[in-house]
Order: structure tokens, then sequence, then C-alpha cells
């Protein structure tokens, strides 16, 4: 007789199964977009960036304008730079950008192209722009691309003249439009100068006037990102795609960088506003204070669909970090965090805020959906939260699932409404508590309805 009883995960090591994650030039296409007038080019074959753009599409319900260097049989054997050059002057003469962001894929990589040189053999118009950031698809994940354009950015466009102002520049990381808007939002009620780079409000969650325009009214302007190197302080909102762009940046034009939580929840936000007080000298106003109080309200007034539930929580690792801590403010255990973008610090610093909360969790970095789903068959939790590729293991198990990150296709909205902020908590808990509560709804007999209630 077969022994069905659960046993610990099967180890793996040269095997990937449903990745929790997508490859770097994904996330580098998605930096670039976040510069006003600015076409993406993937430096690689015609397919690599249908790809991205599919993605993109599928997630954002926007179009996604980039531009390939469309790699052959030639271009791989005898290198792609007649490609790069010729793109780089037709996409000007066609399109006309502001700025060109090249990232590279797994074939330019491997057969070694030497992308700064190819810049500066191309014709590029006075005044326009090229960058580029190197992206290899087959290390690190859509993180470590967003993070590696974000530093090409700054190594190609930021600048230090001498004449300092007092702007602090947001590196807002690999977040929604929506959560982009809701940071502005928050800095301009305390009245702080500031340049978020990149933008992506404005650009993919554009409004739908009738006239197809190819470049939005949103995006970081050129002239803000290279003045960026006289500003005050960077505040860096999630270590892992966006330390390096302001350590790169405190590097090049000696401005200081704070690397902060993503603001998920109260006290990443409370962070986030006590960091751009103590740079700028900005009180923080009634209104920010009143949304503090509100969301401790829906905390207490919601508490008991929630409170002392299993969680397990995918995605990006910024992302599931401030997760993470609002999870055990809500008094909710992280049972399982796991992520597919690889790193060490990652589970240091979530093993390290379990243990602070007295809480027992497995953190996993590098990990993939597989071995998730392997953990959920031996101990299951009472909510999933992730990314829509987890409606198949919340169907196989019945666990509810909680749409959040990159990328949900399956659902619509969700990318124009913040979870971070005061008011991206209150969205949390209302998806968190009624997704729980539809459960107890579906379970409990009718008679029992009102003692639920």
């Amino acid at each position: 007789m077969l022994d069905h009883t659960p046993k610990e995960c099967i180890e793996r090591k040269a095997l990937v199964i449903n990745p929790a994650k997508t490859c770097q030039p994904l996330g580098a296409t998605y930096a670039a977009l976040g510069i006003h007038r600015c076409l993406p080019h993937s430096h690689g074959s015609q397919g690599c960036q249908m790809y991205f753009r599919s993605h993109l599409n599928r997630h954002f319900r926007e179009p996604v304008e980039a531009s390939t260097s469309s790699f052959t049989e030639g271009a791989a054997v005898f290198g792609g730079g007649a490609n790069l050059k010729t793109s780089i002057k037709n996409i000007f003469s066609i399109y006309d950008p502001d700025i060109i962001a090249i990232h590279t894929t797994c074939l330019s990589e491997t057969i070694g192209d030497d992308i700064p040189t190819y810049i500066a053999q191309a014709e590029v118009p006075e005044g326009k722009f090229v960058i580029h950031a190197n992206t290899p698809s087959y290390v690190g994940s859509h993180i470590v691309g967003f993070s590696n354009m974000v530093k090409g950015m700054v190594k190609y466009l930021c600048n230090n003249n001498g004449n300092p102002n007092r702007k602090i520049n947001i590196i807002p990381g690999f977040v929604n439009p929506g959560d982009m808007r809701e940071i502005k939002r928050i800095l301009k009620a305390m009245e702080i100068d500031f340049t978020m780079f990149p933008d992506t409000s404005g650009v993919l969650d554009a409004p739908l006037t009738g006239d197809y325009t190819m470049f939005p009214a949103g995006g970081a302007r050129v002239e803000d990102i290279v003045a960026a190197g006289n500003s005050g302080a960077t505040l860096a909102l999630g270590g892992f795609a966006s330390g390096d762009g302001a350590f790169e940046l405190k590097k090049k034009c000696k401005v200081p960088a704070k690397v902060l939580q993503t603001p998920i929840g109260i006290n990443a936000t409370d962070e986030l506003l006590m960091a751009a007080s103590n740079f700028s000298g900005r009180e923080i106003p009634a209104e920010l204070e009143e949304e503090r109080g509100q969301v401790i309200d829906i905390m207490a007034d919601l508490h008991q669909h929630y409170h002392g539930k299993r969680a397990a929580i995918f995605g990006d690792p910024d992302i599931l970090i401030g997760l993470a801590a609002f999870l055990l403010e809500l008094g909710m255990i992280p049972k399982y965090v796991l992520t597919g973008t690889p790193g060490a610090l990652f589970k240091k610093e979530v093993d390290r805020m379990l243990q602070e909360a007295g809480v027992d969790g497995r953190v996993i970095s590098g990990g993939d959906l597989f071995t998730l789903h392997q953990l959920l068959k031996n101990e299951p939790v009472d909510l999933l939260m992730g990314t829509t590729y987890g409606k198949y293991i919340s169907r196989a198990e019945d666990i509810p699932l909680v749409r959040v990150g990159f990328p949900v296709m399956d659902r619509g909205v969700h990318s124009y409404l913040p979870i971070v902020g005061y008011r991206g908590a209150m969205r949390l808990v209302e998806m968190i508590s009624n997704t729980l509560l539809d459960r107890v709804d579906r379970d409990a007999p009718d008679e029992n309805m009102e003692l639920i209630m």
C-alpha cells in the first residue's frame, strides 16, 4: 500500500518548477518606462521583447511600447553591433524619443557585445540620450533588472554641477503606478520638493482620451534625473530594487542615501514620513496623522477576522518584506515567505522580523511555487497572498488567495490602487479581512451568521 503521508519538500538543485519571478530584462523595461518620452530597447531577438511587453500588457492593461535589435543567426555569430547602431538611428528618426534605454538579453550577454562602445559609435542626435544596463536573464530576476536599469540612469544621466538644491530623490522600487502616485501624494501633502525616478504614473495608468499617444505625459523628465545629482538626499524604498541606484548616486554625486522598506503598513510608512521630514525639515501634516489613526481604527474594528490567522506569501522581496511586517502588525502569522529572487539578505531580514515577533515561520529565497505547494500540502494555512500564479495552488488546496504584487493578470484595476502608505494599508486590511470573511460565510451554517458578524 502506498504511503500518502506528506513528507518534507524534495530537495532540488538544478531545476525550477513554476518560478516565482521572471527575467531581468522585464524589470529593466519597466524601469525605462518610468522616464518621460523614453523608448525601452531590447538588445536581442524579437521574441524576448515580445514576452516582456506581453507580460506588462497583461498586468497593467495598457500598451507598452518598446523596440528590439531583432537578432538573427548572423548577429548571434558575428555580434549585434551593426543591429544596435542601426536600431538607434532608426528609432530616433522614426519615433523621436528623448531617450533610448537599452537592456541586454541572454544572447547578447553570452556573445559579449560591448554596448558602451556601440553607443559611442552610434548616431545620437544632439539633445538626445542613450543609456544602457546589462541584464543577463540567466541570473537574478526582474527585480535585479529594475535595479540595474536604475543604476544605468544614474551612471549616464545624474550630474552634480556644484549647485545644490533642497530636493529629495525618491527611488520607489518595482511597484505599481498607483503606489507611485500615493507616495507622491504623501510628499506633496508634506510640501516637499522631490524628484521620483523612475516614475510610471501617467505612463501605465494614463487616461483614455480617444487619441493615441506613443509617449504619454507621465514619467520622470530627463532634466530632473540629471539634476538629481544636486539633491540633498535620496530615499530608496526597498533595498533590492532601489538600494543600488541610491548608493550609485551617492558614490557618483555625493548625495546622501537612506534605504527604507517599501512603505507597506503602519511602521514602514511612519519611517518614510520621518525620514522625509528629517531631510526636508517639513512637519508631518494633520491629514496624514488622521489617515494613520483611521487605519488603526480599521485594524481594531476587523481584528476578529484575521488575528492569529496563518498566511503564506510569495512574490518580490521588497514587497514581501513589507507584507510580512504588516501581517505581523495585524497579529497574523506569516507561516511561509517565499521569493524567487535569490539573495541571502532577504532571508536574514525576514527571519529577524519573525524572531523579534516570536513567530515560527519558514523563509525561502530563490524558491519556486512547486516548493511552496509542497509546504502547504504538509502544513496548510488560512490565507495565500501573491501573484496570479498562486491561483493554481489556491484551487488545489482550497486556500483563499489575495492577489498582490507582480504580475496580476486575471484581475483589473489593481495597478491603479495603492498598497503603500496608510491608504494602501486600509486597502490591504479590506482585502485580507473580507477574503477571510467570505470563507467563513461559505463554511458557516446560516443560523450562525449573526455570531460571525
